[in-house]
């Protein structure tokens, strides 16, 4: 496929004798702690083998050309005018990036690009943030001699998503997608940034990805407003415990203190945070001992705490993971990522795959008269230049 991309990449912007380099940046799934990396919280992601290729080299034109495989939109950005534009569509997020990559300090330079990705549109499974960390690895490698820290690609990649796109969201994506380490999951502390790898070894399992085919738009979704539901419960907080400053600064002795939230669906979705902060501490417990039974039913009890409590699922990923937990060798199925469509995840025993499959699929497409797709993948390491 790299050859591939390569002679595409010769055949749209010609031959010469700067050097082409080959780049791969993963998506992500997270196991749990979910809508709550911007609130503080824990998260428990892994990096997986499907993501964004990137084929690229230096011009002296003083231009990013951009070209995708996926999108019919292609175009070239002056480097002295990293602005958004609504026109740019998909293209707006490497202008974000290469723009906060020179304010913070670092070497930028013409690029010619060419990407393809395998992250299926609109799932939920972080293409954007993806596409992120392989723009600024691709600036990092060709104009700072790869210098540039990965966390600071992290932090660059967020500021992106949040000031130049406009969606508020937390660090999780991109920090996965640039840290990531094959065949582990991260436990990362979203307020310190500290993060411990675990080894991801679900023993007879097997992780199953569940794409509703239900295009989730998350700039055009509910997740802003679920920001600002968060930090209105927070300032009521605030004035009843000294000393926090994020939602899940709070544990399991401080529920009482949700009384004095009279607002029932804000009363909720920090009830959903502190609880779903909890539940990621133990399944990092039950991965390390193994016990992948109760990490299926902590994954059954963030599913429901995002239906209930939170409110993102919708009616698609409430299909496809009711089915699903409903399968006798699925220890537990949930939403994963932002919601409002997009994908699920379940634990399934690995000899039952198919059966599950075969079990699932139909009851989702008579119920929604869409058809699903399931996604097997491995863990994978984070954003890099390859071979």
């Amino acid at each position: 496929m790299i050859d591939s991309l390569i002679t595409d990449f010769i055949n749209l912007y010609g031959d010469n004798d700067s050097e082409i380099k080959k780049f791969f940046s993963p998506s992500r799934i997270n196991i749990i702690g979910e809508h709550i990396d911007y609130l503080g919280g824990k998260v428990f992601p892994c990096a997986i083998e499907i993501g964004t290729y990137g084929i690229a080299r230096k011009n002296d034109d003083n231009l990013i050309r951009l070209a995708s495989k996926n999108m019919d939109l292609k175009g070239e950005i002056s480097l002295d005018e990293l602005v958004y534009k609504d026109e740019n569509d998909w293209m707006n997020y490497p202008v974000g990036v290469v723009k906060y990559i020179e304010e913070e300090g670092n070497n930028i330079g013409g690029l010619d690009i060419l990407i393809y990705g395998n992250i299926p549109n609109g799932s939920g499974l972080s293409s954007s943030s993806s596409l992120e960390l392989l723009i600024g690895e691709i600036v990092n490698v060709f104009y700072n001699d790869g210098k540039i820290d990965k966390l600071d690609l992290v932090k660059i990649g967020k500021r992106t998503e949040n000031e130049f796109i406009g969606v508020n969201t937390g660090i999780m994506d991109q920090f996965i997608i640039g840290l990531g380490k094959k065949d582990h999951a991260m436990l990362i502390d979203t307020n310190s940034l500290d993060y411990e790898y675990y080894n991801f070894d679900l023993k007879d399992n097997k992780i199953v990805i569940l794409n509703t085919n239900k295009r989730r738009e998350l700039k055009d979704s509910k997740y802003n407003e679920r920001r600002s539901e968060c930090d209105k419960a927070l300032e009521i907080l605030k004035k009843h415990k000294e000393g926090i400053e994020n939602i899940c600064d709070l544990g399991k002795d401080d529920l009482h203190l949700l009384e004095h939230i009279e607002e029932e669906n804000i009363r909720n979705r920090a009830m959903h945070a502190i609880m779903e902060n909890i539940r990621v501490k133990k399944a990092a417990v039950a991965l390390e001992k193994g016990d992948i039974e109760e990490l299926g039913k902590l994954l059954v009890e963030s599913n429901d705490s995002l239906r209930d409590l939170y409110e993102v699922t919708g009616p698609h990923l409430d299909a496809i993971t009711k089915y699903s937990n409903e399968f006798q060798g699925c220890l537990g199925a949930r939403m994963t990522g932002a919601g409002f469509g997009g994908c699920g995840i379940a634990i399934v025993k690995e000899d039952m795959v198919d059966e599950f499959i075969d079990y699932v699929s139909p009851k989702y497409e008579k119920e929604t008269g869409i058809r699903a797709e399931f996604i097997s993948s491995n863990v994978g390491n984070g954003v890099a230049e390859i071979s």
